[in-house]
């Protein structure tokens, strides 16, 4: 699924992550010299399309069942039964593969007669020898079909209900796991949501994954669905817990419909209190049944609201490829709130330019929970150039204040504490102002609010300098 719910790896293919911890611990201090700080805070986790996990457990916890939460959700839905029975999940695209079982293992080539491996552990390569019926090692033709004895499991990695297939692509084994569509929900729900949660929750989880499997099956593929982030996690045995069995015994077969067809029912970790319609998030024409809705409950989420993220001016401009010295970041959200692309704007060669920058791109590159954010700036800035004057002399700042409420001017003077100078009063429609100060020694400069500091800039006084 194009979404990580509740654990989510947000790293974009050859792009630079900027590691930026909100400032919760304390003020976050920008380096000196290192430019405008942005500020940007942040609603919920995820792409936010569909379901709210968070906001389904708020839903759950006011007594509303299954159906009544995925109606929210999914409006213009219907409940039915699918008729798919048996799932083919990917677990590994690999060189080698090790497969194991406590108890012996059949095992059928593409010929159709069965084998029998000892119990333990057997190590695959392309070649696909292997030491079947007790005798010597031997190559069978694949595909392979491996079956556990009754009561045992396969293992590659994490053990499996059902049957393994391996088979060779290239120069690699690709296993994929075969088994009943019910049993594979069993190491999903678990997975994708936490077993402590009320059931409306865990059974709203189960219809959603049910349909979102069917929906988005590759069916002229060798294999249905991923394991992983590719489609939705899945942790086999392991992850099983009564809680989300109970859940995916209490929906079975149960998926659901928009007219004729399986919806594909996206969900992500939490919604920030509005769901995100499917053609803002990827475009394309709208799905009726993944529109933009109010998510009333998601306020139980610890990421409801997130931030602020403190991002320095410099090191914005390497993650998202921002030529120049970066002096502002602006956004344009669509009717789902959601920022479609963030307008950077820098100085090049004496000249100020705009680097529009896609919200996913921006999410990716800073490692932001959800394209639903706001970008707060505190800028401040010495003349250009910024010689050393005498004691006294009128120096003019520039700054920038948009959002960050209650910032102020704070100064240093060298060995001395950091102290608040001046409240700014930017002008509404800019947000701009300037500052003169007359240093009489060497001072330090910068713009404060209780969560972060930008860096600070320099006026170098030379009491040798005569006015």
């Amino acid at each position: 699924m194009l979404r990580r719910s509740l654990i989510i790896a947000a790293a974009l293919a050859g792009a630079s992550v900027v590691a930026v911890a909100p400032a919760t611990a304390g003020q976050y201090v920008a380096p000196a010299g290192s430019g405008a700080l942005f500020l940007i805070d942040g609603h919920g986790w995820g792409h936010g399309v569909g379901m709210s996990q968070w906001g389904a457990e708020g839903y759950a916890q006011h007594a509303y069942t299954y159906e009544q939460i995925l109606a929210a959700y999914y409006p213009g839905t219907a409940l039915g039964q699918t008729p798919m029975k048996t799932i083919r999940v990917l677990l590994a695209e690999r060189k080698t593969l090790k497969l194991s079982s406590d108890q012996p293992i059949t095992v059928t080539g593409a010929d159709g007669v069965e084998h029998t491996l000892p119990a333990g552990v057997t190590k695959l390569t392309a070649a696909l020898d292997l030491a079947v019926d007790g005798g010597p090692a031997q190559p069978l033709e694949p595909p392979l079909t491996f079956a556990p004895s009754a009561g045992s499991y396969l293992t590659l990695g994490r053990s499996y209900r059902g049957k393994i297939v391996v088979d060779v692509s290239g120069k690699r084994l690709q296993a994929i796991n075969v088994l009943p569509l019910e049993q594979y929900l069993l190491g999903v729900v678990p997975a994708e949501m936490p077993s402590t949660w009320l059931s409306g929750a865990l059974e709203a989880q189960a219809v959603a994954s049910r349909s979102y499997a069917v929906a988005t099956r590759r069916v002229a593929a060798p294999f249905d669905v991923y394991s992983d982030t590719g489609g939705q996690l899945y942790l086999g045995v392991s992850a099983e817990t009564p809680a989300a069995t109970a859940a995916v015994a209490a929906t079975a077969g149960e998926v659901l419909f928009y007219g004729d067809e399986v919806a594909t029912t996206f969900f992500s970790s939490s919604s920030g209190g509005r769901t995100q319609a499917a053609s803002d998030a990827w475009g394309g024409q709208s799905i009726p049944y993944l529109p933009s809705v109010p998510d009333p409950y998601d306020t139980l989420s610890p990421y409801h609201d997130w931030g602020p993220v403190p991002v320095p001016a410099n090191r914005l401009a390497r993650a998202l490829d921002v030529p120049g010295r970066v002096l502002d970041a602006t956004t344009t959200i669509n009717p789902s709130k959601r920022v479609v692309e963030l307008d950077v704007s820098s100085l090049v060669r004496g000249s100020e330019t705009t680097t529009p920058v896609a919200g996913s791109l921006v999410q990716g590159r800073l490692d932001l929970r959800s394209t639903w954010f706001r970008v707060d700036v505190l800028s401040l800035q010495p003349p250009e150039p910024n010689p050393a004057v005498a004691p006294g002399t009128k120096v003019e700042l520039t700054g920038l204040i948009r959002g960050a409420p209650g910032a102020v001017v704070q100064e240093r003077t060298a060995g001395g504490p950091w102290s608040a100078f001046h409240r700014p009063k930017p002008n509404p429609a800019t947000h701009a102002f300037t500052l003169v100060v007359r240093p009489k020694a060497t001072t330090w400069y910068r713009l404060a609010v209780p969560a972060a500091t930008s860096g600070s800039i320099r006026i170098l006084v030379d009491p040798d300098i005569a006015q």
